[in-house]
C-alpha cells in the first residue's frame, strides 16, 4: 500500500495534514491514487476514495467495521451515547429501529409549513435590518434560523434564548474538537485551558437540551411514556414521538438519558450541517448569477409569487440540483471514519484488524473517475440523463448503508424550501474586494470567515432578469488548491 508522508514542506515536499488537511489529501490522492495510508500523529490511518471499496466498507461488509474510532471517541463527551457517535452493533441497530419511523419523508413534509413560516419571519425581519445592498452576516442569520425551525418543527417550542445560547456553546464545542482532530494531543481528560472550555461549553449544551425537553413536554402536558403527543397546532411533535417510541422486537422504549442524547444529536446534526450548507448556497448563488438566473426563473413559473410548499418539491427539480451540487461540493458531513474489527482485504490490498480507515467526500466527490470538471459548480451533473450512469457510492452527502444520516429527508426537504424562500424575494452579490470564501476543516466543513453578502430585494413579481455573467473571480464553485492563489 502507498505510504504518503505527512511532513511540513522542506522535508518531504509535501504541506502537511495538520497545516492544511485538505490539500494534503488531494495531492496524495493525485499522487498515490484511491487506496494510501499515512500517519496521523502516530496512528496509521488508511484513505479509501474508490466507490467500490467504500460501498465494501459501509454495506458490502459492514459488519467487519465499527466507530470504535478516533474521529467518534472525539465528539462523545458531547454526543455521548447518540446514534451519530455510537460505536455501532446490535444496541445501535435496536436505536436505529425506535428512531426510524420518526425521521421517515412523511414526517418530515409535516413540519414543511413551520420551515418556510421560519424562513419567510427572517426576511420579514430583513427589511428593517437591511437597506439594499448592505452586507449581511449570513452565516450568523442562518444559524438563527436553523435553530427556530429545529426547536419549532421538532419540538414544538419558540426559545429563542435558550437556541442562541446553545449555537454559542455548540460553535466553541465545534472549535475545540476541530483543532484536537488535527493535533489530538493531549487527550481530552487532561485539564487544559481548552479542555476546560469544551467541558465547560458541553454543560451549557446540555441545559439548553433540558431546557427543550422540557419545553416541548410543557407545550404538550407531555412527559416520558404518555401517549399524549399533540401540540398545540394539531400536529404531533418528533419529541412526542421519541418519547413514545419502542422497539418492535422488545417493545421497550428510551429511557430519559437516552432520550436526552438523542435530543442532542438531533440539535447538533440539525444545526451544524445545514447552517453550512445553507451558507454555502448562497455564496455560489452569489458567485454565479447565471445559475441564480435560472433558478429565479423555475422559482416564478413554478409559484407565481405565493409561498412555496412541500408539493412544490416535485415540480422544482433546478433547486433540488443546485442543493444536490452545494452537497456535492461543500458537504457539511464531509468525512468518516470506520475501526477494522477484523482482517479484511480492500482493493487487494491487507486491511489489519484494527487499523484506522479514513473516508473523506470532499475528496471522493471531487474524483476525476466519476464528476466531469469536478472543480466547477454546475447543478446540471444532476439530471437524469447525467447521473444514471453515475456509481451510487461516488455521491454520499449523508453516508450510506445502516449508518446513513437518519435525518437525511429532514435536512433536503428543509434546505430545498429555504432555498426557495429566500430565492423567490431576494438575491445576493458578492462585495467588492471581497477575499474568496474557503472552506474551513473542521468536524463540519465550514465557509472560512463565514458568509457575508450584499443583500438585494427582487420586485415585487420576484421576476427582474438577473444577468448570466461569467463566475466571479471569487466564485467558490470553481474551487481553488487550498493555499493557493485564485
Amino acid at each position: 500500500m502507498p505510504s504518503v508522508r505527512s511532513g511540513r514542506r522542506g522535508d518531504s515536499g509535501r504541506v502537511s495534514f495538520r497545516n492544511d488537511q485538505l490539500r494534503f489529501l488531494r495531492e496524495a490522492a493525485a499522487e498515490h491514487g484511491d487506496v494510501f495510508g499515512f500517519r496521523l500523529f502516530g496512528m496509521p490511518v488508511i484513505v479509501l476514495n474508490d466507490p467500490d471499496h467504500i460501498h465494501q466498507v459501509l454495506v458490502g461488509q459492514r459488519h467487519k467495521y465499527d466507530k470504535e474510532v478516533l474521529m467518534y471517541k472525539m465528539v462523545r463527551p458531547v454526543l455521548r451515547n447518540g446514534l451519530i457517535p455510537h460505536p455501532g452493533g446490535e444496541p445501535y441497530r435496536r436505536q436505529r429501529r425506535m428512531m426510524q419511523p420518526a425521521f421517515r419523508p412523511a414526517v418530515a413534509a409535516r413540519f414543511a409549513e413551520g420551515m418556510t413560516d421560519e424562513t419567510a419571519r427572517m426576511l420579514d425581519g430583513w427589511r428593517d435590518a437591511h437597506r439594499p445592498g448592505d452586507v449581511a452576516d449570513l452565516s450568523r442569520e442562518f444559524g438563527e434560523l436553523t435553530l427556530r425551525i429545529t426547536t419549532r418543527t421538532l419540538f414544538s417550542a419558540q426559545v429563542g434564548e435558550t437556541a442562541r445560547r446553545f449555537a454559542e456553546a455548540f460553535t466553541e464545542a465545534n472549535d475545540i474538537l476541530g483543532r484536537f482532530f488535527r493535533f489530538p494531543f493531549p487527550p481530552l481528560s487532561v485539564p487544559t485551558p481548552s479542555h476546560l472550555r469544551l467541558r465547560r461549553a458541553i454543560r451549557r449544551m446540555d441545559a439548553c437540551v433540558s431546557s427543550f425537553i422540557a419545553d416541548s413536554a410543557g407545550n404538550t402536558g407531555n412527559t416520558a411514556n404518555t401517549a399524549n403527543t399533540e401540540n398545540t397546532a394539531g400536529g404531533t411533535d418528533l419529541l412526542g414521538i421519541l418519547m413514545n417510541a419502542v422497539d418492535e422486537e422488545d417493545g421497550r422504549g428510551m429511557d430519559l438519558r437516552q432520550l436526552h442524547h438523542e435530543v442532542l444529536n438531533i440539535v447538533v446534526g440539525a444545526y451544524e450541517t445545514t447552517t453550512n450548507a445553507m451558507a454555502w448556497t448562497f455564496q455560489v448563488l452569489a458567485a454565479r448569477p447565471d445559475v441564480e438566473s435560472r433558478l429565479h426563473e423555475e422559482l416564478d413559473r413554478v409559484l407565481g409569487g405565493r409561498p412555496p410548499g412541500f408539493e412544490d418539491l416535485r415540480h422544482t427539480p433546478y433547486a433540488r440540483r443546485v442543493v444536490d451540487e452545494v452537497l456535492r461540493m461543500y458537504s457539511p458531513a464531509w468525512q468518516f471514519m470506520r475501526r477494522a474489527r477484523e482482517e479484511d482485504t480492500v482493493g487487494g490490498y491487507r486491511i489489519p484488524a484494527g487499523a484506522n480507515i479514513y473516508l473523506n467526500t470532499y475528496l471522493l466527490h471531487r474524483h476525476p473517475d466519476h464528476w466531469e470538471d469536478p472543480d466547477r459548480f454546475d447543478p446540471d451533473r444532476f439530471t437524469p440523463e447525467r447521473s444514471k450512469d453515475r456509481h451510487r457510492h461516488a455521491y454520499l452527502p449523508f453516508g450510506a448503508g445502516e449508518r446513513i444520516c437518519i435525518g437525511q429527508h429532514f435536512a433536503l426537504v428543509e434546505l430545498q424550501l429555504v432555498l426557495m424562500t429566500i430565492a423567490q424575494r431576494y438575491r445576493f452579490t458578492i462585495p467588492p474586494g471581497q477575499p474568496p470564501v474557503l472552506p474551513r476543516p473542521l468536524t463540519t466543513l465550514q465557509p472560512g470567515g463565514g458568509v457575508h453578502l450584499e443583500v438585494r430585494p427582487r420586485s415585487a413579481a420576484g421576476t427582474e432578469a438577473v444577468a448570466g455573467a461569467a463566475a466571479d473571480p471569487g466564485d467558490p464553485g470553481r474551487a481553488v488548491p487550498e493555499g493557493g492563489r485564485r
